[in-house]
């Protein structure tokens, strides 16, 4: 599992969209967001680009922290 930290999550609403725009991601499986931490865990399939998941979490209207 690999784990990001994310920026700007405050209701189930973000937990829910954050979600999505990772589920969204060709190769990336088993999303989990844990609002509490602000972070969002997941599994790689296959690599996936760290800039294609910063501009889908972006994009959902959150930040991701290096």
């Amino acid at each position: 599992m690999i784990t990001i930290k994310i920026k700007g999550m405050s209701c189930q609403h973000c937990v829910m969209a954050v979600t999505k725009a990772l589920g969204g991601i060709e190769g990336i499986t088993d999303v989990r967001v844990d609002l509490q931490k602000g972070e969002a865990s997941f599994a790689e399939e296959k690599p996936v680009d760290r800039a294609l998941i910063r501009e889908r979490i972006a994009k959902a209207g959150f930040t991701l922290v290096d």
